[in-house]
C-alpha cells in the first residue's frame, strides 16, 4: 500500500524565486501567464488558477526603518509558494457529479480531464479558491500533486527544484513532525509570530499541503476556518423541511377556513 504523502511549505525559507512555478509549468506542459502588471503587487501571476498550479505569493509588509529581512520583530517581504491543499475532506471531490475528481493512492486529489464535463461545481465547492475552469477549454484544472512522478518514485517537480528547500515533500505525518521541530526552532530565536497552518479543527479535517507562516495566515490567502460546503447540507434540508411544512399548514388552513 502506498504511503500518504504531502507538502510542507516553510514560508520563512522561501526567497520568491518562482522556480517552483516554472518547474510545474514545464513538467505539466502548462501555458505561460504573461508578464502583465497587476497594479497591486510585483507578483505578476497573482493567484493559482487553471494554468498556474503553483503560485509564489508576495506578502509585502510596511517598511520599518532598521527592520526587515528575517527580523523577529517585523518581516519585510514574505513569500510563500501556494498550491492545492489536497484536503483530507475535499469539497471539490464531494461536489463532482461525474466522478472526474478522485483520491489517489498517495492521498492527493486528482482531476481526470477526460471525465470532466465542465460543470464547475468543484470551483464553487473549494474553500481555498484553488480549482479554476479554463473558459477556452471548458474544463476545470488544478495541481495533480505530480501523481505521475510519484508513481515513478520521483518527487513532485516543484519540490525537486526549490533551492532553499522551502517546499518539502514526503510522508505526511513525518512532515507534520518536522514542522513542529521547525516551529520550536523559530520561536527559540524570538520569532513568536510563526505558526503552522493545517486546519484540522474544521470540516476540512486537515490538509496534505500545509504551511509554516509568519503573522496572520489570511495575508497568505489562507482562510482561518475553511469549511466543506456539504457540512451545511443538514441545516439546509432542515430549513427546507420546515418551510415546506409551514406551506402545507398554511394551505390547509386556507382551504378549511374557506369552507367554514
Amino acid at each position: 500500500m502506498s504511503q500518504t504523502t504531502g507538502f510542507f511549505t516553510d514560508s520563512t525559507l522561501c526567497i520568491g524565486c518562482k522556480a517552483c512555478e516554472v518547474a510545474c509549468k514545464e513538467w505539466n506542459g502548462l501555458a505561460e501567464d504573461g508578464l502583465d502588471w497587476t497594479g497591486f503587487s510585483y507578483d505578476n501571476t497573482a493567484a493559482v488558477g487553471h494554468s498556474t498550479w503553483r503560485h509564489v505569493k508576495f506578502v509585502e509588509n510596511d517598511t520599518i526603518a532598521g527592520l526587515g529581512g528575517n527580523s523577529a520583530l517585523q518581516p519585510g517581504w514574505e513569500f510563500s509558494s501556494d498550491v492545492c491543499k489536497h484536503c483530507e475532506v475535499a469539497g471539490c471531490l464531494e461536489a463532482c457529479p461525474t466522478g472526474s475528481i478522485v483520491r489517489t493512492e498517495f492521498g492527493g486529489v486528482f482531476v481526470q480531464p477526460d471525465v470532466c464535463n465542465g460543470c464547475a461545481y468543484c470551483v464553487t465547492a473549494c474553500p481555498f479558491g484553488v480549482v479554476q475552469k479554463n473558459q477556452k477549454d471548458g474544463r476545470a484544472f488544478k495541481c495533480t500533486f505530480c501523481a505521475d512522478r510519484q508513481k515513478a518514485g520521483l518527487k513532485p517537480a516543484c519540490a525537486s527544484v526549490c533551492p532553499t528547500e522551502s517546499i518539502k515533500f514526503g510522508e505526511l505525518n513525518e512532515l507534520r513532525g518536522d514542522a513542529q521541530v521547525r516551529l520550536e526552532e523559530l520561536r527559540s530565536k524570538g520569532i513568536e509570530d510563526a505558526e503552522i497552518y493545517d486546519p484540522q479543527h474544521t470540516s476540512v479535517k486537515g490538509v496534505h499541503a500545509f504551511f509554516l507562516v509568519r503573522g496572520n495566515p489570511k495575508s497568505y490567502n489562507l482562510p482561518p476556518n475553511p469549511e466543506v460546503p456539504t457540512t451545511y447540507l443538514k441545516d439546509g434540508w432542515r430549513s427546507a423541511a420546515i418551510g415546506s411544512a409551514m406551506f402545507v399548514a398554511a394551505a390547509l388552513f386556507a382551504f378549511l377556513g374557506g369552507k367554514q
